[in-house]
């Protein structure tokens, strides 16, 4: 079973970035950006999981050898789309209320302001590879349903079953105790009350709910690539479709600006066109860091005259052109953190907890 990683795993050495920070497990000296030379390649990943980091090691070696940010992105975003230990992404994401894993994932490249996505993609375990081809062999955006699954299988991906037993007994676990007025579970004179969450107890790696993926990267020619790949909210309506596949929403990308990506409550994001905010942001002058924040508090300003207490769990990351990074979020029991690679090596970047919620 895939276990969540400790910060006291890495040592103790960082370096600021803004209101972030860079943790390291063996660099030191290390900056985003040096006074004379803007640090790239660059590849950063939301994740901070142990495919994170094959996630970004595997887009370095395309980096370091000159390779596009495009290719970058998308080998990244396989990576982890193929784990069957996540349960928020591609093979092994958690299905819908039906028990169907359906797909979301969106492209962007930066260079030729080009972007490509597909939502409600069944039986395809890679959908960041089929919103790549969206983007490149298309003259659409956005593919959606049996006909994004006709696009993928006229390009040979495989029809696979996406539905893991991990995730199934999560799903049937949920289908249980999700009501007491239904006929799921044991028998009634057996059953004892239990929490409306009792079934995450058994499940306590799991990305709760939310398990979006962003991949953003920027090569050697300073052409800046994007890519956001997720399952979607667990055990969701049938064909709801969350922010990832939604450009501006999900992700951004300008080769001018720099590239944002948002994770969680996709509703709000879609609302807010979160990550197209981010990006006009810097173009403002912003950094990546105030930037993200700045995304947040114009999502709870929104809410301030409705629900002074909503604070909708999301979650910006970004950098600019200049190799800065940005993350922040609204809730958790931490702050964010982020993987990245450059040539000084892997590394984390901690993020900030801009709203804790209640």
């Amino acid at each position: 079973m895939k276990k969540s990683i400790s910060r006291r795993n890495f040592v103790n050495q960082t370096i600021g970035a803004g209101a972030g920070a860079i943790i390291l497990p063996s660099l030191s000296g290390f900056k985003l950006q040096d006074k004379n030379k803007v640090i790239r390649p660059l590849i950063v990943c939301s994740r901070i999981t142990p495919a994170a980091k094959v996630a970004v090691e595997t887009a370095w070696e395309i980096l370091k050898n000159g390779g596009t940010a495009v290719d970058a992105v998308e080998k990244a975003a396989n990576v982890i789309e193929l784990d069957p230990e996540d349960t928020g992404v591609g093979y092994g994401g958690l299905p819908n209320e039906n028990g169907i894993v359906q797909l979301d994932a969106s492209f962007m490249d930066g260079k030729t302001y080009s972007a490509g996505a597909v939502a409600c993609l069944e039986n395809i375990k890679t959908p960041a590879s089929v919103a790549k081809l969206v983007m490149q062999h298309t003259d659409h955006v956005l593919l959606v349903g049996a006909g994004a699954l006709q696009f993928a299988k006229a390009w040979g991906f495989p029809e696979e079953n996406l539905l893991t037993e991990k995730a199934r007994k999560i799903w049937l676990r949920w289908k249980e105790e999700m009501s007491n007025n239904d006929d799921w579970g044991a028998p009634e004179h057996l059953q004892k009350k239990v929490k409306p969450d009792a079934y995450w107890r058994n499940f306590p790696e799991i990305e709760h709910h939310y398990g979006t993926v962003n991949v953003l990267a920027v090569d050697v020619n300073g052409d800046i690539a994007g890519c956001t790949t997720t399952s979607g909210l667990s055990f969701k309506l049938n064909g709801r479709v969350g922010d990832s596949p939604i450009i501006g929403a999900g992700l951004y990308v300008d080769n001018e600006v720099g590239a944002a990506g948002a994770t969680n409550r996709g509703e709000e994001v879609i609302k807010s066109c979160g990550s197209y905010y981010v990006v006009l942001k810097m173009r403002e002058g912003r950094s990546p860091q105030q930037a993200c924040e700045d995304a947040l508090h114009m999502i709870i300003d929104k809410y301030r005259n409705v629900n002074p207490d909503y604070f909708p769990s999301v979650n910006f990351i970004a950098f600019n052109k200049s190799g800065e990074i940005g993350c922040a979020g609204m809730k958790g029991t931490g702050n964010p953190l982020a993987t990245i690679m450059t040539e000084r090596g892997y590394g984390k970047f901690e993020g900030k907890i801009v709203f804790p919620g209640k």
